[in-house]
């Protein structure tokens, strides 16, 4: 018998509950679960931090040695081994840019960098001008991907940039971590991803905040519920810089080459994986309020659309009269 049927089975009585946190991304890793008095929380904190870890130097763009950054730097047209689990969220990435008509773009990291995002100093007007006639990212015409030889190669001069699936990939490792060791019940996430599994000794879904995209203050919309599920949400709320007196958000308009403007103020999606609802609600958050919404519908995404006047529409699971 498993460890995980022995702890599902066990008195709920017996279940303490148990949280754990590290740093993540520029952020922090958590981990909310029940357990009994034998688990040994020393090292499923190593395990932890080990896969965020992993995640990062093989990610990460703040890191001149990851293995995104060694693909970034290699010559156009040399194929770079990378690892296994980046060859998952790159072939993740491009399926979803595929479908979402290129609103998810990760060939966008010259324009974060330009524009003052991904540690940056600030915009950079000469930066700016000399993007002006980049290429598109249209794999495979400028990204091509080798997964049974686990190699990449850079057919065009743009820069790769994860920043949209990344953290939702490392939640997802987050929650393998919790399964390879045994546990049942838990709630994993970094920073607002989140993924969550079982249900609490009391018989409950975990339960998570559905934050108001207010700048500069914590408001709650509503809760969501998880259990088997995943949860992510991106918006235009949070990282900014100013721009000539204009408040710009850090993320990316493929279609402009610049950050993004238009009438939604975040997107939340629940799907069965993090990395997923993480690039899904970029993706969704590019589309805008009219069209983001008749994609999700169309592809049966579960998904919360808060516009800028603060109305609420979903799709899906979570469909709902706009304004409710």
């Amino acid at each position: 018998m498993s460890k995980m049927s022995i702890d599902a089975g066990r008195d709920a009585t017996a279940l303490r509950r148990r949280a754990l946190s590290g740093p993540a991304m520029g952020a922090r890793w958590s981990a909310t679960f029940f357990a009994a008095d034998d688990v040994d929380e020393a090292a499923l904190t190593r395990r932890l931090q080990g896969a965020v870890e992993r995640v990062e130097q093989q990610m990460s763009t703040f890191r001149a040695d990851s293995d995104l950054e060694r693909l970034n730097a290699a010559p156009i047209g040399a194929w770079m081994p990378i690892p296994r689990e980046l060859m998952h969220v790159l072939s993740t990435a491009l399926e979803i840019g595929r479908l979402s008509g290129g609103a998810f773009d990760i060939g966008v990291g010259d324009l974060v960098r330009a524009w003052g995002f991904g540690g940056a100093p600030g915009p950079d007007g000469g930066r700016i001008a000399g993007l002006a006639g980049r290429p598109s990212f249209e794999p495979p015409k400028t990204l091509q991907l080798d997964p049974a030889g686990c190699r990449a190669r850079r057919l065009a001069p743009l820069r790769l940039d994860l920043a949209g699936i990344a953290k939702g990939f490392g939640v997802d490792e987050l929650a393998r971590e919790m399964r390879a060791s045994g546990l049942s019940s838990w709630l994993v996430g970094i920073d607002g991803e989140m993924r969550g599994e079982g249900l609490k000794p009391d018989g409950r879904p975990w339960t998570v905040a559905h934050e108001r995209p207010s700048v500069g203050e914590r408001d709650i919309l509503g809760v969501l519920e998880l259990s088997g599920a995943a949860v992510a949400t991106s918006g235009t709320y949070r990282h900014r810089v100013e721009v000539g007196g204009r408040v710009l958000s850090h993320t990316m308009d493929p279609a402009r080459g610049a950050p993004l403007e238009n009438d939604l103020s975040a997107v939340t999606v629940l799907g069965e994986t993090c990395m997923a609802a993480d690039a899904w609600a970029t993706a969704l958050l590019v589309r805008g309020a009219s069209e983001g919404p008749a994609l999700a519908r169309h592809l049966g995404l579960a998904a919360l659309f808060v516009r800028a006047d603060g109305t609420v529409e979903g799709t899906g699971p979570l469909a709902q009269p706009a304004g409710a």
